[in-house]
């Protein structure tokens, strides 16, 4: 599918790496990626977006792809990023959408940045982390318990772990990348990652980690610490996605969402699990979003 990129500027001056897809004088939709992960998208994405006049954006989050590091990043620091490619494409309205890691940047932009954002969703979110009222790990596959585990004791042990994991996982092939995110994929999740999808994600995740492993920690670090702002700041529209059968990011971090996100539209559903909502509930997404303009 053809893409358009390039590099801007923040106010700090940083480097940041954009995309932009779809029909490119349509409606501006941001599109932000899981953990880890970088600005390529999905060609199912792109075809959806174009068929309904949506120009699909996305960028690489701080130290993945060809964007700058910035050490020390909280969620809340999306906020910047966002702002600087909002004030560079001239966009003075903003629709969003954030995937597993990216879904908590695209509620802090919810709260943090409502001139521009118009309306977001959050697809398999994490919840923030030590939440009163949910077990922040509790149904979750043990590959990201150990990764979160490692999270929570400090920079160099998660440094180590990604060292370590990082070979395994770039050097699947769209065959094998079952196999190695199997303790994190329900049956729901095998059943929809063909060879195509399998074949995007390692691009994506080659893409992402290219440079090295500060954005993939710096992402993790960010969401086991506070996140820089309050879902009760939320005061714009919010969808919510979230499937039960979820081993990676489990389900019972959508329902602590839903319960606290300010006026949510909460879509938990019983058949989905993690891979799912990427490969089927965009589409779904992109008309509730355009719904909101």
């Amino acid at each position: 599918m053809k893409t358009i990129e390039r590099t801007i500027s923040t106010e700090d001056g940083r480097k940041v790496r954009v995309l932009e897809a779809g029909q490119l004088d349509g409606t501006p939709a941001l599109a932000l990626h899981g953990t880890p992960g970088s600005r390529l998208l999905y060609d199912r994405w792109i075809e959806d977006a174009q068929a309904r006049g949506i120009r699909l954006i996305s960028y690489d989050r701080p130290g993945y792809g060809g964007s700058t590091p910035q050490r020390g990043r909280t969620v809340a620091s999306a906020v910047e990023d966002v702002a600087a490619i909002a004030r560079e494409f001239d966009l003075k309205r903003l629709l969003m959408w954030g995937v597993s890691g990216g879904g908590p940047h695209a509620l802090a932009c919810a709260a943090l940045l409502p001139d521009v954002v118009v309306a977001a969703a959050a697809l398999a979110s994490p919840a923030p982390y030590a939440s009163a009222g949910l077990d922040w790990m509790a149904g979750m596959g043990e590959d990201n318990v150990t990764e979160f585990g490692a999270a929570l004791k400090g920079r160099e042990a998660l440094q180590t772990l990604v060292d370590v994991a990082a070979p395994g996982i770039l050097g699947a092939d769209p065959g094998t990348l079952v196999q190695a995110f199997r303790s994190v994929l329900c049956p729901a999740d095998v059943a929809v990652i063909t060879e195509e999808y399998a074949a995007f994600v390692l691009c994506k995740m080659r893409e992402a980690l290219k440079e090295g492993m500060d954005g993939w920690i710096d992402d993790d670090l960010a969401f086991t610490t506070a996140w820089g702002f309050e879902l009760s700041q939320i005061r714009i529209p919010v969808m919510l996605v979230h499937g039960e059968q979820d081993r990676a990011v489990p389900f019972a971090h959508g329902k602590w969402l839903a319960g606290r996100i300010p006026g949510v539209e909460a879509r938990l559903l019983p058949e989905d699990g993690h891979a799912t909502v990427s490969v089927r509930r965009v589409p779904e997404v992109h008309a509730w979003l355009l719904s909101k303009m």
